[in-house]
């Protein structure tokens, strides 16, 4: 694999940043840049812009909608949105949901959904945790009990990203009780509309509304709503998660936050001098430079693997871990580059109060409690260390 880009590969890159130039909104990409909360709206008008230019299914192939690029595409794509402040694909139609739909789905259920996840109609959130099944996901209780032409499902998922506002949602239901842990379980698509579904929101430590509860009381979903075979969800479930943990690297993020960082820590002044000449502060700021050019390599080398298999492999289990740590300890030196200025919670920083600092760096303390998160879900950093074990190391 060469690593250096072609002609072809930076021609692409100053594509992608004139389309950014025009085409993303300033006051989107600045609530990204201020770390605000994005509206849905915002959201929804960003995925039609880049749907427009059919950029929006960055993973999926030609023949399903996607731009068919190369990963090194891909990679600058990711990379250039950072840069230039454009929110995060939602990523649980995109980059989940739709990808297995092309590997285990039916004709009609690629031939309805697809097209409703690319122009928006349908907004998808994921019905995987349960209060006693997070990391250990095999141990979920959510019943779907077989009902003439429907299942009827019972039970209750947690931490339910962005569930307030999806009309979908993709759940692991157990339709065999007997069977063993990983096996009886089943990949059912539920309409959020139907009776008997009821979302609470939860509030996370720095007070924001990002994700929520989601109960199942006698809900009928008609049989056709399963995808693949019954009682083989389990085999779909590891599909899914091998595309998520590589979104969760967020190299792109990463890349963002280590400027970032630079760039404060150079305007920030401890004991007369920037903090940027400070040994210590300097290390740090190194240290997580070299581990996310390393990152940046094996995200690269994976990618070109996915796309000689058709899936990426058990190794995403090294990129969310390496990459939720490198993300957590750049915001980590941001707000202690801050100090009290890293107002822990927006609005609570004014004129004329000791908290005051500059507008852009008021959310700072809000992004870290945030990203505590990021090596907890999509299976803990221990589960990925105890994957690596046995499926690479063989222990």
């Amino acid at each position: 694999m060469d690593l250096s880009y072609s002609k072809d590969d930076l021609a692409f890159r100053d594509e992608v940043r004139a389309f950014l130039a025009e085409k993303l909104p300033k006051d989107i990409s600045d609530a990204v840049r201020s770390g605000g909360e994005l509206t849905k709206a915002m959201t929804e008008e960003w995925h039609a812009i880049l749907n427009a230019r059919g950029w929006l299914a960055t993973i999926w192939p030609k023949e399903f909608g996607g731009p068919g690029w190369s990963p090194v595409q891909k990679h600058i794509f990711e990379e250039e949105c950072c840069r230039a402040y454009a929110p995060r694909i939602v990523p649980f139609g995109l980059n989940m949901l739709g990808p297995v739909l092309q590997k285990f789905g039916s004709k009609a259920q690629q031939d309805h959904y697809l097209p409703r996840i690319l122009d928006g109609t349908d907004w998808w959130c994921q019905g995987y945790s349960e209060p006693g099944a997070g990391s250990d996901l095999a141990s979920l209780k959510t019943r779907a009990d077989r009902d003439g032409d429907h299942w009827v499902i019972n039970g209750q998922k947690t931490w339910t990203t962005l569930g307030q506002h999806a009309d979908w949602i993709f759940c692991l239901c157990r339709t065999d009780p007997d069977a063993k842990k990983q096996e009886g379980i089943s990949f059912i698509l539920v309409d959020m509309a139907t009776p008997g579904v009821e979302v609470r929101p939860i509030r996370l430590i720095e007070g924001g509304h990002e994700v929520n509860e989601v109960f199942f009381t006698d809900v009928r979903v008609p049989i056709g709503n399963l995808v693949g075979e019954e009682n083989k969800g389990w085999t779909i479930a590891k599909y899914l998660l091998t595309h998520e943990r590589t979104g969760i690297a967020g190299v792109g993020f990463s890349i963002q936050a280590l400027e970032e960082v630079k760039a404060l820590a150079r305007k920030t002044r401890r004991g007369g001098r920037p903090l940027i000449e400070d040994p210590l502060f300097a290390a740090r700021i190194a240290q997580a430079e070299i581990d996310l050019e390393a990152m940046k390599i094996t995200n690269l080398r994976m990618l070109f693997k996915a796309q000689e298999q058709g899936a990426p492999g058990p190794e995403t289990s090294l990129l969310k871990i390496k990459g939720t740590v490198i993300h957590q300890e750049l915001k980590d030196l941001a707000r202690r580059a801050l100090g009290p200025v890293a107002a822990p919670f927006p609005g609570h920083v004014s004129e004329g109060n000791l908290m005051f600092g500059p507008e852009d760096t008021a959310h700072n303390a809000a992004r870290y409690f945030n990203n505590r998160k990021t090596s907890i879900f999509g299976g803990s950093n221990e589960i990925q260390r105890n994957i690596v074990t046995k499926t690479m190391l063989e222990l």
